[in-house]
């Protein structure tokens, strides 16, 4: 899919859940995908970790390219890693629709924009992921050329952190700026007791982890997550 398509695809979604494949069985890849699919998911989230940026490892292009074959669902490719730029062609190719980046992997804003810039050429939308600690400004340069902001709730690569309220704010600030045109993604810790208040503040894509993917019935847990945020 090229930029128009995707984007088409994600305004007609949104809001939407965003389901991460994190915790699938990747032994049985394509039939949880497919499961995911057939429980309302309209859109792919997948978390890429170096080990270096953030102190997990998860996965790189073969994932990406093994989703890609599985589902024609725009996928949302977060680059939780140093360097990114070395890699985003080959992520594009894998068939990464959405490639995120993180601020916090910038010298400054400038080489944010260029990152920002080559997604776009690639074909792709181009997303800006802030941390916890990081403050709006930091983005103020970018927010006008991105097609999607991530505000993380928790810190990334750490596990069984509380959802941070300080993403709510940073949403409900992006959605109240009228140079703002970009997608506003939420991610960490959306689950029954948070999502409601991340559409609230502004969120209109919802990366769901374990809220989903914990219970055997992806369905159910769709469709009760659904529910909350309409």
């Amino acid at each position: 899919m090229q930029r128009e398509q995707i984007r088409a695809k994600l305004a007609a979604a949104a809001p939407a859940i965003a389901p991460s494949i994190l915790l699938c069985d990747y032994t049985q890849l394509a039939q949880e995908i497919s499961s995911l699919e057939q429980a309302g998911a309209r859109l792919l989230h997948l978390d890429v970790m170096d080990g270096h940026f953030v102190p997990n490892f998860t996965f790189g292009m073969t994932i990406v390219e093994a989703a890609r074959r599985s589902t024609d669902l725009p996928l949302d490719v977060h680059l939780m890693m140093d360097n990114p730029g070395r890699y985003l062609r080959q992520f594009r190719e894998a068939g990464a629709d959405v490639i995120t980046v993180h601020e916090e992997v910038c010298h400054d804003q400038s080489e944010l924009a260029d990152l920002v810039a080559e997604i776009r050429d690639l074909g792709a939308l181009s997303g800006v992921a802030i941390n916890p600690p990081t403050p709006l400004e930091s983005i103020d340069k970018v927010v006008t050329d991105c097609d999607l902001i991530l505000c993380m709730s928790v810190m990334p690569g750490f596990g069984g952190q509380e959802f941070n309220p300080v993403a709510l704010e940073k949403l409900a600030a992006l959605r109240d700026r009228d140079d703002v045109t970009a997608f506003l993604e939420v991610d960490g810790g959306v689950n029954h007791d948070t999502i409601a208040d991340c559409t609230q503040a502004g969120a209109n894509m919802l990366v769901v982890g374990s809220a989903i993917s914990s219970g055997a019935d992806y369905n159910e847990r769709f469709a009760e997550l659904e529910r909350l945020i309409k």
